[in-house]
């Protein structure tokens, strides 16, 4: 058992990786380089939806060069390269010009469809997440045939430090430098950018304080957990009204055969009456119905895990890649689990293939949700979304999904088997 939590315990942590930074590093002197990356670009209101960076045209460096990833990274989208921007260590810099561009037709196109979703870019400046939208719609007239759009081309980086390490750093666009992009015609536009250091008195341990409080995204796809609670205790009192009225429904039904057992007997069954022999009669797909009852309760337990696990603020903000490889570690975990309850059930229901109940136990959640994966994943390669997973890291998810699901589930198996006698 100590094994599998500290298994958990570090797969978790290498998870979070892309997110918490290590203490003993960052240190760097004035004029040092710190590596800045761009990540991705995607619509604000839907954040599932994301794409590379430099899918949109922006200024490319000489040097673009793709950051090796790590599996929690892979897994939240991230597909991080190196920015056209640079930003060294102390160092203010004032309307510098990344590049002049002749944006065509179609890279106005692009563009203006962009702003008019709403998109925003994420990049990564040691280590630290940063968001700012691309581009405004100015809504003139009510008409949308009037709305006229623009792309920002200046940025400003505002970057705080304490002593040799980086802290914080904002990003924000200037409103009035921008390029219009409502007509279907080629614009020359020069993107800019600016940097500003301000010393601060933050450690370097709390930096990352912030971003588990809040979050860029949408206010209302934050977690409300009172809104949750709400929710639950409404089930609850559903739940108890609804036995409420059974209850006082089967009673009378009782009463009235306690008083009148012949006539009972004489009487046609209708209704619930007709379960009352099914205690005694076996399922007809017993194998089944016990791989059923063995995976709904490994889908229970692992709910409730990742519930504490929400409730103690293990996840950041929307970490698709920390939620994700929970998911497949505390399902692997769980499977012990699933092939004890299924086993027990079987054998107990005079079953004598458990070895097929068990194989059958372990694909009939994780079958159906495989090739659910391979479809989506393969209409997001076909849209090139960020979300689509590369072969090398579905293979490590499968392998290790596989080396700890597979000896728990036999265990489980093996020990629900003896169980019965």
């Amino acid at each position: 058992m100590k094994n599998l939590s500290f298994f958990l315990i570090t797969t978790l942590f290498a998870a979070f990786s892309a997110v918490r930074s290590d203490p003993s590093d960052h240190r760097y002197k004035e004029g040092d380089s710190v590596p800045l990356y761009a990540n991705k670009v995607g619509p604000f209101h839907n954040p599932s939806e994301t794409y590379r960076y430099f899918d949109l045209p922006f200024c490319e460096p000489g040097d673009l060069k793709e950051k090796k990833e790590a599996l929690g990274e892979v897994l939240n989208g991230d597909r991080l390269v190196s920015a056209p921007y640079k930003l060294e260590f102390q160092r203010d810099k004032e309307s510098i010009s990344v590049c002049n561009r002749k944006l065509s037709k179609q890279d106005v196109a692009r563009f203006r469809s962009a702003v008019r979703k709403d998109y925003y870019f994420q990049m990564y400046y040691d280590d630290l997440p940063i968001w700012g939208f691309i581009g405004k719609v100015d809504k003139e007239g009510k008409d949308p045939s009037d709305y006229r759009y623009f792309l920002y081309k200046h940025i400003h980086f505002d970057v705080f430090y304490n002593k040799d390490r980086v802290i914080e750093i904002n990003v924000r666009t200037d409103p009035n430098a921008l390029v219009d992009l409502t007509k279907d015609s080629e614009v020359d536009a020069e993107f800019l950018y600016t940097v500003k250091w301000k010393e601060t008195n933050t450690p370097f341990e709390k930096r990352m304080d912030r971003y588990s409080q809040s979050s860029s995204l949408p206010h209302h796809l934050e977690i409300h957990w009172f809104s949750i609670i709400n929710s639950c205790v409404t089930v609850l009192l559903l739940t108890g009204f609804l036995a409420t009225i059974l209850m006082r429904v089967l009673k009378n039904d009782f009463v009235k055969y306690a008083h009148d057992e012949e006539s009972a007997e004489d009487q046609e069954e209708t209704g619930w009456k007709y379960i009352h022999g099914d205690v005694f009669r076996f399922p007809k797909f017993k194998s089944l119905f016990a791989a059923a009852l063995g995976s709904g309760t490994q889908l229970f337990t692992l709910t409730v895990f990742i519930f504490i696990l929400a409730l103690v603020g293990v996840f950041y903000p929307y970490n698709r890649g920390a939620l994700f490889t929970a998911l497949v570690v505390i399902y692997a975990l769980t499977s012990g689990i699933a092939g004890y309850t299924a086993t027990s059930f079987y054998c107990q229901l005079e079953g004598t293939n458990w070895v097929r109940n068990l194989l059958l136990t372990g694909c009939l959640f994780c079958g159906p949700l495989f090739l659910t994966f391979c479809f989506l994943n393969t209409v997001a390669i076909a849209y090139k979304a960020t979300a689509a997973l590369p072969f090398g890291t579905i293979v490590v998810i499968v392998l290790i999904w596989t080396l700890v699901t597979s000896p728990l589930l036999v265990l489980g198996g093996i020990a629900g088997k003896n169980s019965k006698a």
